[in-house]
């Protein structure tokens, strides 16, 4: 019989991409899935894999380069967020067909944030695309769900890595898995990344915005921080903190740490090299669980 894992995915933005190898590893060692909560980027990866199209998006997002990212971004001047999202979800239910949380063959929860009424929400029931959409909003940069009653924005900002939400049965392992870890970037021993192709004048442009909007100045050996820069340390310090209060009350039996340090928030195009490295965690950290238990 397959042992069952009750698996958390936290948020982090491009990083959780990984997610997508420390799943690939555990179906590969004979885990079975029973349930997955996530948060953010986890809740979208979570989403998928419940949903069971992970193949295709993963197959999707493996093909993204810096211009096709920028593709997908729907520039918003509403002053809630710097992008409306609308394109890229819609090409993502292209991809992978909705359906309702209480439908799917295993538990999936998402956490999100109320900003109006000051408190987490938990989606356990209704469409999974409108859960992940509230729970990846990420403050001042995707546009936020308006409800009836509240604002929902990015569940980072609350509760990061949600142990407490995610369903256990008997006889399963915790697993948790952050990908905004104050650790050491440990890559793969090699990552197959083919050389940059000649660029157009049009893709020299994208580059340069891409390039704006993470810009640092080395000047005076002082680091200057851009817009999106001071809101991803600041949403970064908080999700850390978060996942920290989560990790000293509930102990995952396996956490797989992924560092904050190995990819930008935004660098969607380094899917692929986000996935080895996932596996390459989840190799290293299953296999000293095994032996512990020897």
């Amino acid at each position: 019989m397959k042992q069952k894992v009750a698996l958390v995915l936290s948020g982090g933005g491009a990083r959780g991409m990984a997610h997508i190898g420390v799943i690939d590893v555990l179906k590969e060692q004979g885990f079975k899935i029973s349930s997955v909560a996530g948060t953010s980027m986890g809740a979208l990866i979570g989403g998928v894999y419940a949903l069971g199209k992970m193949e295709a998006y993963k197959d999707w997002v493996c093909t993204l380069d810096k211009m096709k990212v920028f593709g997908l971004v729907d520039f918003n001047f509403s002053g809630q967020g710097l992008i409306k999202g609308d394109k890229l979800f819609n090409k993502m239910r292209e991809l992978v067909a909705d359906a309702n949380i209480e439908d799917l063959p295993i538990p999936y929860t998402a956490v999100a944030a109320d900003i109006i009424n000051k408190k987490e929400v938990v989606f356990t029931k209704g469409s999974v695309w409108d859960a992940i959409r509230a729970s990846i909003a990420i403050p001042t940069v995707l546009t936020p769900v308006k409800t009836e009653t509240g604002i929902l924005v990015d569940g980072g900002i609350i509760n990061n890595l949600p142990i407490d939400h995610v369903k256990r049965t008997r006889g399963d392992i915790l697993v948790a898995v952050d990908v905004n870890s104050y650790v050491p970037v440990d890559e793969p021993p090699v990552l197959n990344v083919e050389p940059e192709p000649k660029r157009s004048p049009y893709q020299e442009r994208i580059k340069e915005f891409y390039n704006y909007l993470h810009k640092t100045s080395p000047s005076n050996h002082e680091e200057k921080f851009g817009y999106l820069d001071v809101i991803n340390k600041t949403l970064s310090f908080m999700t850390h903190h978060s996942t920290q209060l989560s990790l000293e009350k509930y102990s995952p039996d396996i956490l797989i740490n992924i560092s904050h340090d190995c990819c930008g928030t935004y660098d969607f195009y380094k899917a692929g090299e986000m996935i080895e490295t996932g596996k390459h965690a989840a190799i290293k950290s299953l296999e000293a669980y095994k032996n512990s238990m020897a």
